[in-house]
């Protein structure tokens, strides 16, 4: 494919409402509200993160070199890039199309972050040119160029419209590309907030980064499994050294790799003494097994049982990490309507597999989500509040709106389960701003609200 594209699968969250399907009705639950009272509900206001703490790589340096050049000189298909690049003067990128609301904030504190955390000399300007253009349009225009993609960059392009004349030439060619000079992001302004930040993050690391994502990152954007939404310490580290001065465009592999201890040692020290733990490349029949099975457009019965491939793979590579824990987390999440007990030990196979293995807070966030509904459906309110405080942490750590918005509605049914109706009331009332972030329109908060007040509108 010719264009970075980013797609939605995996550990990410879909809809609040399966959160919801996983718990049983409270049976001594007060009278609920009805739906036409849930209609007329005064949502609050949107939320959304106000600072980033990101935790620094826990890798030796040694793999981050790994890492650092199999990122840059790779693309997703397997194809070698025989040079460097990267910006190599100051970066100014500008903001085109209809944005939706609170992008131009997301973007504030993105720029923010990557001048100050990767040390990334990049500004927005008000200018009618610029060496990136962020243009923010509808996601059927999006759909129409790439039907499967939220959101591309793609270089040497400056709108939709000069994209349109280009599409078929050598310049929008990601392996032919000898120097960066001029890119175009096109993000959806008809999503989540969430998601339009996501598409920022992303697409914009792409951009000015490296082009490659690989599975075995278990903590970057930089991974096609769709885990970490917001850039991260190992990206922001890797976009460091990208624009270290011992770099130019140009540079063959070799050139690079020489550089790079000097460049890691100076920017990571505490890499320097942490013992290389190398993950094995991902085979690619695991990856088109995963890929096959959160094929939106597969039939289920595929998809199941590229999912059990998935599985069978990892197990029989003999793998220890977060590939296997997500075989696992895929099978879970499409077997769980028909058979719910073989999906929960899925679950927890996977949450045994990462517990063993660090950076993988986030995964275990989600898969704790999934425990902690089943735990409700049994009953079990302490055990449920007892796996959520987790998720609901590393949620808000890693910036994932939906994810503590359901997180939010779980502890609700938990301490309603214990009696607590005050406070389970206030948190599924403060969920309600997360998950106006987190899924987009009011219409979802609505369903939210209403799967939250009605036990009647949910299913076991």
């Amino acid at each position: 494919m010719p264009w970075r594209a980013l797609q939605r699968p995996a550990f990410s969250i879909a809809i609040a409402a399966f959160f919801l399907a996983a718990c049983s009705p409270v049976a001594d639950r007060a009278t609920p509200a009805s739906r036409n009272n849930a209609s007329v509900l005064n949502l609050p206001p949107v939320k959304s993160f106000a600072r980033s703490n990101p935790q620094a790589p826990q890798r030796a340096n040694k793999d981050m070199i790994r890492d650092f050049l199999d990122l840059h000189f790779r693309l997703e298909g397997g194809t070698e890039l025989p040079i460097f690049t990267r910006f190599e003067e100051p970066i100014t990128l500008r903001l085109t199309g209809t944005p939706s609301p609170g992008l131009q904030a997301d973007l504030n504190r993105l720029l923010s972050r990557l001048q100050r955390e990767a040390g990334v000399p990049i500004r927005q300007t008000r200018g009618s040119s610029a060496h990136i253009t962020l243009q923010s349009v509808s996601g059927e225009a999006i759909r129409r160029v790439l039907p499967k993609a939220a959101c591309f960059v793609v270089p040497n392009v400056n709108s939709l419209a000069d994209l349109k004349r280009k599409r078929r030439s050598p310049l929008t060619d990601w392996a032919q590309l000898r120097q960066r000079k001029q890119l175009a992001i096109f993000i959806p302004n008809d999503v989540s907030p969430q998601e339009a930040r996501d598409c920022l993050h992303e697409e914009l690391a792409q951009a000015i980064g490296p082009l490659n994502d690989l599975y075995r990152l278990p903590d970057s954007v930089f991974n096609d499994d769709n885990t970490h939404t917001v850039l991260t310490g190992f990206d922001m580290l890797v976009l460091r050294a990208t624009y270290a001065p011992e770099l130019k465009t140009g540079m063959s592999r070799s050139e690079v790799a020489a550089r790079l201890p000097a460049i890691f040692a100076r920017l990571n020290p505490a890499g320097e003494n942490r013992p290389s733990r190398p993950l094995p490349e991902t085979h690619p029949t695991w990856s088109t097994a995963i890929e096959a099975a959160l094929g939106p457009s597969t039939l289920l019965t595929s998809r199941k049982k590229a999912a059990n491939a998935a599985v069978r793979i990892a197990r029989n590579l003999g793998w220890q990490d977060h590939r296997r824990a997500q075989s696992h987390y895929v099978l879970g999440r499409l077997i769980q309507p028909s058979k719910p007990a073989l999906a929960h030990r899925h679950f927890k196979a996977a949450m045994a597999t990462l517990r063993k293995m660090p950076g993988t807070e986030l995964q275990q966030a989600v898969i704790g989500a999934r425990l902690a509904a089943f735990d409700i459906a049994r009953g079990d309110g302490s055990g449920a509040l007892a796996r959520i405080a987790p998720t609901i942490a590393a949620a808000s750590r890693y910036e994932n709106a939906a994810l503590l918005a359901n997180a939010l509605l779980i502890k609700a049914e938990a301490l309603e389960l214990q009696g607590n109706l005050r406070e389970a009331n206030a948190l599924r009332l403060d969920s309600l701003g997360w998950a106006r972030y987190g899924f987009g329109p009011d219409w979802t908060s609505q369903l939210v609200a209403d799967a939250t007040s009605d036990p009647g509108s949910r299913t076991n």
